[in-house]
């Protein structure tokens, strides 16, 4: 039986402290104060933004996000407040986890590199001992102050580390295989630790078609009795299975390469890719090898706008309805523990099923999205922070798991569909809240950026 859960979010309570005027060095009185920051430059009242010359140097130029220089605001991490480094503090309530708050630091402008580099640091606690902790960064690798202001970076070669802990008391498993029925939830605890950094490179060149990823992660994990409701707990049921994954140590190296005509990584309007990523523990505390290797392919397709006027050719980033689609097979091979297999259900995949809900050694999700504008010049939320549109999504999806890539198309397909919010302060800051519906109910889920 699905049990409610009771989530406030504060995220628009935005916590901070306002600029700090600057004092004025000794006989500087004959230099002209400081420009103040115009929210405003670059775009237009209503949340246009115009499109600006690009050097002609720019290789593959429709492939560089344009930001404006009112979004790039000097200062510390106190006097860009509300434009490029934010607060938000989280409250909630689940009877299995207690009560918990939680807080977000997220700077977009991290050392001040004019939007080159990102830093987030994110952590919850809660009355029952659940935590977690986590700190990510990401630099662009190709990135290009314009003359008339703002700058311009391209999506597809980042440099990324991430670093956390976290003990999560309410981990569900099914058991294995496409059939496992609604009544089979278990639930286990999980503590872990995790280090990785990634790098993305388009090739040749930035803005290159082939994109490369190459990656390592090392990661502990600590199993105990799970903390979910008259469910019983994973090692009680599975206790195999659970044994071997309890005290997992692993270090694992990531590679993929994909095909990638998108026009923009975040959100895409038109274009697709196909790709392979191979995820690889070299190195398990067990002595087994393993790895899980994925095949995906993706099409975006530009649609005649349902509720505006699509914007026009002289903008930056005009309102565009799209249809999306979505293909993916995975599967694992060698040993890995229960929870580092192919799995459907949660954000991404399955959105009707709640997270890890199938689970085996092999696995296919497929889905379409329709993506339309409700209110396509969006609104001031402040007087310096803008959310640029509002919109909603409808999606199908099916899949399912096997024992091997051989056993799935004899395998139960399940399938779940859904709509959802979505909302941007700017192309590639997009957050969306879904409901998706299946044969078990509903389920909510949230998240930033598309999920395919």
């Amino acid at each position: 039986m699905r049990r409610a859960r009771v989530r406030v979010p504060l995220a628009l309570l935005l916590l901070g402290a306002g600029a700090l005027a600057p004092v004025p060095a000794a006989g500087s009185e004959h230099v002209p104060p400081a420009k103040p920051h115009d929210p405003l430059q670059g775009m237009d009242p209503t949340g246009r933004i115009p499109k600006v010359v690009l050097p002609p140097d720019l290789p593959e130029p429709a492939r560089w996000r344009y930001i404006p220089e009112g979004r790039i605001k000097p200062g510390n991490i106190f006097e860009r407040f509300l434009v490029s480094s934010f607060i938000a503090p989280q409250l909630f309530f689940d009877e299995d986890i207690g009560v918990g708050a939680g807080l977000a630091l997220t700077d977009i402008d991290f050392r001040s590199r004019r939007r080159r580099e990102f830093l987030g640091a994110f952590v919850s606690y809660t009355s029952e001992g659940q935590q977690r902790y986590r700190l990510i960064w990401q630099r662009w690798l190709h990135h290009r102050d314009l003359p008339d202001g703002g700058v311009v970076l391209e999506e597809r070669s980042l440099a990324r580390a991430v670093a956390g802990y976290e003990k999560t008391l309410t981990r569900r498993f099914f058991g294995l295989g496409p059939d496992t029925p609604p009544g089979a939830e278990t639930s286990y605890t999980d503590e872990a630790w995790d280090l990785s950094v990634r790098g993305d490179f388009a090739l040749p060149g930035a803005g290159g078609d082939w994109i490369g990823s190459l990656g390592m992660r090392g990661e502990h994990h600590n199993l105990g009795p799970g903390h979910v409701s008259d469910r019983p707990t994973t090692d009680q049921v599975f206790p195999d299975l659970f044994d071997a994954g309890d005290g997992w140590d692993a270090l694992t190296l990531s590679a993929g390469l994909r095909y990638d005509t998108r026009d923009s990584q975040h959100q895409p309007y038109e274009g697709w890719r196909v790709g392979l990523f191979v995820d690889a523990p070299v190195w398990q505390s067990t002595g087994d090898v393993g790895a899980v290797a994925t095949a995906y392919a993706n099409l975006a397709v530009r649609v005649p706008p349902l509720l505006h006027g699509g914007g026009d050719r002289e903008e930056e980033n005009p309102p565009t309805d799209t249809l999306a689609f979505g293909l993916h097979v995975e599967t694992a091979l060698g040993e890995l523990p229960y929870y580092a297999r192919p799995s459907l259900g949660g954000s991404l995949t399955l959105r009707g099923y709640i997270n890890n809900r199938f689970t085996d050694d092999s696995a296919w999700h497929a889905v379409a999205e329709y993506r339309f504008w409700v209110i396509p010049r969006g609104f001031w939320l402040t007087q310096r922070i803008r959310v640029e549109r509002v919109g909603l999504a409808l999606f199908a999806e099916a899949g399912t798991v096997a024992e091997s890539l051989e056993a799935l198309p004899d395998a139960r397909i399940h399938t779940s569909w859904g709509m959802g919010l979505r909302l941007t302060f700017e192309r590639t800051a997009l957050f969306r809240v879904d409901v998706g519906f299946s044969g078990e109910g509903p389920n909510f889920t949230a998240g930033f950026g598309v999920s395919f």
